[in-house]
């Protein structure tokens, strides 16, 4: 039965291409539960629909667009929480209204909603090309090299800001980092569960994890074998069953932190 739903391109491309940010979420999914920084990944996947507005406008690959728009946004709300003049949930708000507004302005000159759109806003394999799986390993690989250089000091940052700063760790640089990173996962995790759903495949599988309270790289490693399962399941079953893929795989991934919690109280 395996081999049969192999037989089909879009499906191993999506297999594809959900495995490579089951991988990458919970990376960097961990250092923005622990810095109470998930809002980050709903404002990123807001940001992300304005760019992918613009690449149906524009005739561009929209995951292009919207991994520009996310970076752009990403080092704005940066720069903003660093200003000490707007709150960090206040540059979040703006930056996630202002997006939402800015497009829905687009899609309005884009002559609204089609079936495209759609697709990215709920995910969905089908659509997953050759290039799109190219760009999103391209683009894990950008991240999973960061993340290797950065590692000691993210980790350092996320439980101790003031202490890595007073020991010389450059914090901003770090931060900057983090939410450029956190904008890149978002924007791979798009034609997979879609922009709806991108903040519940980063932080879901972390939180499930924690529940368990192993050490840090036990933790990391719990989220991603719950991250793998959710997203190679939920497209098995999707496939099957006919279902969204992307509300399965987060439904999936809701059923285990359910079990987990239940368990663990």
């Amino acid at each position: 039965m395996i081999t049969d739903i192999l037989q089909y391109g879009f499906i191993v491309r999506g297999l594809e291409a959900g495995i490579i940010v089951a991988v990458i979420a919970p990376i960097i999914g961990i250092f923005l539960v622990l810095k109470r920084y998930s809002l980050i990944a709903d404002t990123l996947s807001h940001v992300s629909l304005a760019g992918i507005a613009i690449g149906l406008l524009l005739g561009v690959n929209p995951i292009i667009t919207a991994i520009i728009a996310a970076v752009i946004a990403s080092l704005g709300i940066e720069r903003l929480r660093n200003s000490k003049k707007v709150y960090g949930e206040s540059a979040l708000s703006l930056f996630l209204s202002g997006s939402l507004a800015l497009a829905i302005v687009i899609l309005g000159l884009a002559n609204g909603l089609n079936a495209n759109l759609f697709n990215y806003l709920f995910g969905s394999i089908v659509t997953v090309t050759g290039s799109d799986v190219l760009i999103i390993f391209a683009l894990a690989i950008v991240v999973i090299i960061a993340l290797i250089i950065f590692y000691k000091d993210l980790v350092y940052v996320t439980f101790d800001e003031e202490a890595a700063q007073v020991s010389g760790v450059p914090v901003g640089l770090v931060n900057f980092v983090l939410i450029t990173l956190s904008a890149l996962t978002v924007s791979l995790a798009i034609p997979i569960v879609g922009v709806l759903l991108i903040a519940a495949l980063i932080v879901i599988p972390v939180i499930a994890a924690l529940q368990l309270r192993k050490s840090f790289l036990g933790t990391i490693a719990i989220a991603e074998i719950i991250s793998l399962f959710s997203v190679i399941a939920g497209i098995f079953l999707s496939f099957y069953l006919n279902l969204a893929t992307g509300g399965t795989i987060v439904l999936i991934m809701l059923a285990i932190f359910a079990a987990i919690f239940a368990i663990k109280n």
